[in-house]
């Protein structure tokens, strides 16, 4: 599997994205000629520049006496007809609907009588179906991307001035992970945060990978203190498949009783924790008492924050950031003695049967969790070895 990670540290356009995937090795010519399979009377050129020393790719998009209004049917019709591959044409067509959600939205109007104003002019139709198209190039098959830095101040236009991020990016980036530093100005458009909240998989610290290729792609300013590029990195899967930022929120209570402690676990797996672990611990007076312990998505690290708060004693909680990394798992069922058992194992050997399933099990015949985990074993063992 190929893994693209936008690296979106001062923001991220269209453009950007499409200037930052040919700088990591997507085929120029391939590109254009999908670009000008859209007959939109453009021309398209990659020019190399320099945003605050870092050598980088510019995208430019040039055309004469176009159409600034689109509906979305127009914009799908147009790319439907353009010489784009399957994949590459579904996530283009996906990234344009979920732009045209959130403009309905901020707008309170019907999708379909969205006119795409600024996003249905020829440069934006092509940097989205130029992302697209690049990707599939590359030959990416998931995309991640860091925290989103989308910028401050306000912005014009044609609806008037506008805070930022404008209300159509906000919405595009509800429940992903942003932030404003740098520069007063407009650092991710609308163009950019539908690629993103449509493409990626992950929002968070870089994925385990084994990086083949980097890529910078310019915006059209260049502040005076920070790059105005957007980093992708290109890499090959690692063994683990999952790599993504946690939060882990500590209490040590030392006043609580374990049905108490045992609820508020309950409590918090239900309301999405990844895991909840309650350690014995000795406190300060040599106190007896329990290491709470969360394991969260930083998303629902408030919520289960007040969760913790509500059904336990403490008075007050540790909040780490940390990253969780899983092997890829995958299930085969077996036959044993006692019926059939699914048994999760890994590419590197580690197996186990699956709790739930011996549990039944061994209640249903009569015998012990151990003999039934035991003939599961066996029976794996046998049949990976046929």
């Amino acid at each position: 599997m190929k893994i693209c990670y936008f690296d979106a540290f001062s923001g991220i356009s269209g453009d950007m994205t499409v200037g930052a995937l040919v700088d990591a090795g997507a085929d120029w010519g391939a590109l254009e000629s999908t670009l000008m399979s859209l007959n939109l009377g453009a021309s398209f050129r990659i020019e190399k520049t320099k945003r605050k020393g870092i050598a980088a790719s510019k995208f430019w998009v040039a055309s004469t006496g176009d159409q600034k209004h689109r509906h979305l049917a127009q914009i799908e019709k147009m790319i439907g007809a353009g010489a784009l591959s399957k994949t590459a044409r579904e996530h283009a067509v996906a990234v344009f609907r979920r732009l045209g959600e959130a403009e309905a939205k901020s707008h309170n109007v019907p999708i379909e009588k969205v006119h795409f104003h600024e996003v249905g002019a020829v440069d934006s139709i092509c940097d989205i179906v130029g992302a697209c198209a690049a990707l599939d190039i590359l030959g990416v098959t998931a995309v991640h991307c860091s925290r989103i830095n989308v910028g401050s101040g306000t912005i014009n236009t044609e609806h008037g001035v506008l805070p930022v991020p404008a209300p159509a990016t906000a919405e595009l980036l509800k429940d992903r992970p942003i932030y404003s530093s740098g520069p007063e100005t407009e650092l991710t458009t609308p163009t950019g945060a539908a690629l993103v909240s449509t493409l990626a998989a992950e929002f968070g610290g870089i994925p385990a990978m084994n990086t083949v290729a980097q890529g910078f792609g310019a915006g059209e300013k260049d502040f005076p203190v920070q790059a105005n590029v957007l980093r992708v990195l290109i890499g090959e899967c690692g063994r683990a498949t999952e790599a993504i930022n946690v939060t882990v929120i500590e209490a040590n209570i030392d006043d609580s009783t374990p049905q108490v402690l045992g609820y508020a676990m309950e409590r918090l797996l239900e309301a999405g924790a990844l895991d909840v672990t309650l350690t014995p611990i000795f406190m300060k007076k040599n106190r007896p008492g329990t290491l709470v312990s969360v394991l969260t998505t930083p998303e629902l690290r408030e919520r289960l924050t007040s969760i913790l708060f509500a059904e336990t004693t403490t008075l007050g909680v540790r909040i780490l950031n940390a990253e969780r990394r899983v092997l890829a798992r995958s299930t085969t069922s077996v036959e044993t003695s006692y019926g059939t058992v699914r048994v999760k194992h890994t590419d590197t050997g580690s197996f186990a049967p699956e709790y739930e399933d011996c549990r039944r099990a061994a209640v249903e015949h009569g015998v012990s969790l151990r003999a039934v985990i035991a003939d599961a074993s066996q029976a794996f063992r046998k049949q990976i070895n046929r």
